[in-house]
């Protein structure tokens, strides 16, 4: 039995290799460098998910959970996963310098309080430092309330996400 709550995709605007997860209230955790795993790095308090391309536009699904989720069965080429803190209930998938078109659904469903992200990504080798004019990039973000853990690295396979890691 699925204890997905609610599900949404969108195209995510790109600027400076980022999209972030915010919650406009506070932080959602402390710092990680974006050696640490090459795909998800917290700065100054904003979670900042680590693409592929310079600019342009991505494909982001959110499923939000009750409780722990399976990972995605599909091909993805970097999981990790990330606790994060809602201070307002309001962590959200946001653009660096642009709105979304369509809002994502509110990651923080249950409230503030402590959710665990496990953000997935595919084809982030496939325009590196570009900005094409399609999605060439996806990910996937799946969202559950969850006491802070250790960030958990589950799978990297790209090689954008290993220079990342090498710089």
């Amino acid at each position: 039995m699925s204890n997905e709550v609610e599900r949404g995709s969108v195209t995510v605007p790109v600027q400076y290799h980022q999209f972030d997860i915010s919650d406009e209230d506070g932080p959602t955790g402390p710092d990680l460098a974006r050696r640490h795993n090459g795909l998800v790095r917290v700065t100054d308090g904003v979670t900042v998910v680590m693409t592929g391309i310079h600019t342009g536009d991505v494909g982001v699904t959110v499923t939000l959970h009750r409780t722990e989720p399976p990972p995605s069965e599909e091909d993805w080429q970097e999981i990790v996963e990330i606790s994060t803190h809602a201070p307002s209930g309001e962590l959200m998938v946001r653009g660096m310098m642009d709105d979304l078109d369509e809002e994502l659904p509110v990651l923080s469903f249950d409230g503030p309080g402590d959710y665990r992200l496990r953000i997935h990504a595919r084809g982030r080798d496939t325009a590196v430092d570009l900005a094409p004019d399609e999605v060439t990039e996806w990910y996937l973000i799946q969202a559950w309330p969850s006491p802070s853990q250790e960030t958990t690295v589950l799978r990297q396979t790209d090689n954008y996400g290993a220079a990342v890691r090498a710089s």
